[in-house]
């Protein structure tokens, strides 16, 4: 798969990448752990599966949150869509922490994914 995503999902990259304390640096690494496995994918996911799970909290598009080996006290997460017909990976966002922020992420992230991934297709629409 093709990775691609909005122009706000840079302004997290940015922030990351510029955090050199070694929990941001053990973050980032697990963020590109999973862009990794997005990559890797030949074809969108049709089921759950231990890494790749589908958000129901999404009303408007089929998102999905993928997640990265156990790690003590780091929960990231990463939320993408599937384009139909496309070999593409729209990562939409990616979770600070779910370890600390617990039910907040869960019950804001179908909304805010939506909103990134309408985003996301404006700005292809644009080029």
């Amino acid at each position: 798969m093709r990775p691609d995503w909005p122009r706000a999902f840079n302004d997290q990259l940015d922030r990351l990448e510029a955090d050199v304390s070694e929990r941001g640096q053990r973050r980032l690494e697990l963020l590109t752990f999973m862009l990794k496995r997005l990559r890797d994918l030949e074809a969108p996911p049709v089921q759950d599966t231990a890494r790749i799970k589908r958000v129901r909290q999404s009303k408007q598009h089929m998102v999905w949150r993928v997640s990265h080996p156990y790690v003590e006290g780091t929960a990231l997460r990463v939320i993408c869509w599937f384009p139909p017909d496309t070999d593409t990976v729209v990562v939409a966002l990616f979770s600070g922490d779910k370890a600390t922020m617990g039910d907040v992420f869960t019950d804001t992230v179908g909304i805010r994914a939506d909103h990134l991934i309408n985003g996301w297709i404006d700005e292809t629409k644009e080029a």
